[in-house]
């Protein structure tokens, strides 16, 4: 017998919540990935998830993926696709329902990275698990499209930051430099943050401010 008939008998569909937690460090945007100790695919990458209880929704089965196998509790998190191509998991049918979540770098620092969870630069993967590629790689594109009509990537930010690292997390995410000047203009036109009255120095180099959202936990659409 198969270890998928073994372990789910015959007509049997679960459902399961996966997250496709973001990040940017390092001047990059990193995934955080876990190694699995159960078949199937003992031992490969995969995205953080779980098949959800009797009594739990997908939106229930997504926090508890972030607060306890990831340990972020406060997070911004969106649903982002349903997967159920037939055959995507070795079990038998499970669908899949993705979410992804925005983690700041101060927050992400506290995870850090061992055997069994590490963060990964999303453009230099290594295999995946599953479909879990395919999640990662549609998250993307999902953050990458709303960078140009809402706030988002302000989730990613710390409490206060410059507008030059503000204008990095923008780069990172989509894959290209912007014009140091109009982006500044496109930030102040949105009035999305706000000074804080204090400057950050490196190096030699001159102080910049210090801004901060003016909305905190709340992704504004641009209209």
């Amino acid at each position: 017998m198969r270890e998928a008939e073994a372990v789910c008998p015959a007509g049997w569909l679960g459902v399961s919540a996966d997250v496709v937690v973001f990040s940017v460090g390092d001047d990059a945007l990193r995934v955080r990935l876990q190694r699995r100790h159960r078949t199937p695919f003992a031992g490969s990458l995969a995205l953080p998830g779980t098949l959800l209880r009797d009594d739990e929704s997908p939106e229930e089965g997504a926090q508890r993926v972030l607060g306890g196998d990831v340990g972020l509790d406060r997070v911004y998190r969106e649903q982002l696709y349903t997967f159920g191509r037939p055959g995507r998991d070795p079990r038998g049918r499970v669908v899949a329902v993705a979410y992804f979540a925005l983690v700041p770098a101060s927050v992400a620092a506290g995870l850090p990275d061992g055997p069994d969870a590490a963060w990964h630069a999303v453009d230099a993967l290594p295999p995946l698990a599953f479909d879990h590629a395919e999640m990662v790689a549609m998250a993307h594109r999902r953050l990458s499209a709303k960078l140009a009509y809402s706030t988002i990537a302000l989730e990613l930010m710390p409490e206060r930051f410059t507008l030059s690292h503000l204008q990095g997390v923008y780069e990172v995410i989509g894959g290209e430099p912007l014009d140091k000047r109009n982006f500044r203009k496109r930030i102040g036109a949105l009035e999305c943050v706000e000074p804080t009255g204090e400057t950050y120095r490196a190096g030699n180099h001159r102080p910049a401010r210090l801004y901060r959202r003016r909305t905190p936990g709340r992704v504004e659409i641009i209209k």
